[in-house]
């Protein structure tokens, strides 16, 4: 092992005459621990690559005070948010409940870090910390995908992909969890080049590093076993007309088949049919939405493909036992009781 690596990271000296380039990350309260340890962790590993220190990193918070993360562990910081500079690279990790912790005082601190020229990112949830500040507006950008459906609808003016990570100029957001470390290396690999990300990935056991095209969550043939391409097309489909919901038979002629064989597809594998999954999703979106922004519950159901409120409430009560102004979040379908962010 190199020796950089068995030395505390204040008494590590340069190997050579370059500074280290700095990352500042910003911990807000119940962030997301498994998120930043896995981007610290790449920039140390990277240090120990031909006996040069290429990074050196902080920890803020917005007080100087330790911040507890989403499972309860602490984590001691280097001191309060102060003004960077602008070769910094800022990485604000976020959690539980992003949207209370980004507080006004928060939001102002990373906008002026943003107007002074510092590479501005996100993991997590975070991105929400950066599209409350303004910083995302008509940029590509990524989120969680527990807070992709509010998010979508709390700022249209957001390119929101459901990818691991994305990268647009100065910005850039993550997923969190094990995409930290695919964010890392494309940074890394972008500033130092390929062969650093390519040390990183190794020592970390990463051998099959994502690009920003992947998506986050897992295929439907992982997720059922189910093999047919044709039923993974029709639920796409699905997924990607929610709001202006397709008839079964509109989507059996995209993927090219009869309405009758998509039937039998969606029984064979799902043990359900396509009208029956196309409403659960259209119905588990709008609970995240009725959980994690202010929007009216008619707005909700419009947002959601429903004709009517009525209507919606009455599926809505045939879904989940409850009627949608009722629901206090116990019932499990969503993603209410994980991390949920609410914004006027």
């Amino acid at each position: 092992m190199t020796r950089p690596f068995d030395l505390p990271r204040a008494t590590v000296q340069p190997a050579c005459l370059a500074a280290p380039q700095r990352y500042v990350f910003l911990l807000l309260s119940e962030f997301s621990q498994v998120s930043f340890s896995c981007a610290v962790e790449a920039l140390r590993v990277a240090n120990g690559h031909d006996g040069k220190r290429h990074f050196s990193w902080e920890i803020l918070s917005s007080d100087g005070e330790p911040v507890a993360a989403s499972n309860g562990l602490k984590s001691v910081v280097d001191g309060p948010m102060t003004d960077l500079h602008r070769q910094d690279t800022l990485v604000v990790c976020g959690g539980d409940n992003v949207a209370q912790h980004s507080t006004n005082k928060i939001l102002s601190w990373v906008r002026t870090q943003a107007r002074r020229g510092v590479r501005v990112g996100g993991v997590s949830s975070a991105a929400i910390t950066l599209a409350m500040a303004g910083l995302l507006n008509g940029r590509t950008a990524t989120v969680h995908w527990d807070f992709h459906n509010a998010m979508l609808e709390s700022f249209p003016g957001i390119d929101l992909q459901d990818v691991v990570f994305a990268v647009d100029d100065q910005r850039f957001t993550c997923a969190g969890g094990a995409a930290s470390i695919d964010l890392m290396l494309c940074l890394i690999e972008q500033d130092h080049g390929r062969n650093l990300a390519n040390h990183v990935a190794e020592k970390l056991v990463y051998n099959a590093p994502r690009n920003p095209h992947h998506s986050q969550r897992l295929s439907m043939q992982l997720r059922s076993g189910a093999r047919n391409t044709k039923l993974c097309e029709a639920i796409d489909i699905m997924n990607d007309n929610l709001e202006s919901p397709l008839t079964p038979g509109e989507i059996a002629e995209i993927v090219g088949l009869s309405s009758r064989q998509l039937e039998r597809l969606f029984r064979k594998h799902l043990h359900t049919t396509p009208k029956s999954h196309y409403t659960s999703l259209r119905l588990r979106k709008a609970r995240d939405l009725i959980f994690q922004t202010n929007m009216k519950l008619s707005e909700i159901s419009f947002a959601c493909g429903f004709s009517s409120q009525t209507h919606f409430s009455k599926c809505y009560r045939a879904f989940f036992g409850i009627s949608p102004s009722r629901d206090d979040g116990r019932f499990e379908a969503a993603s209410a009781n994980r991390g949920s962010f609410t914004i006027a």
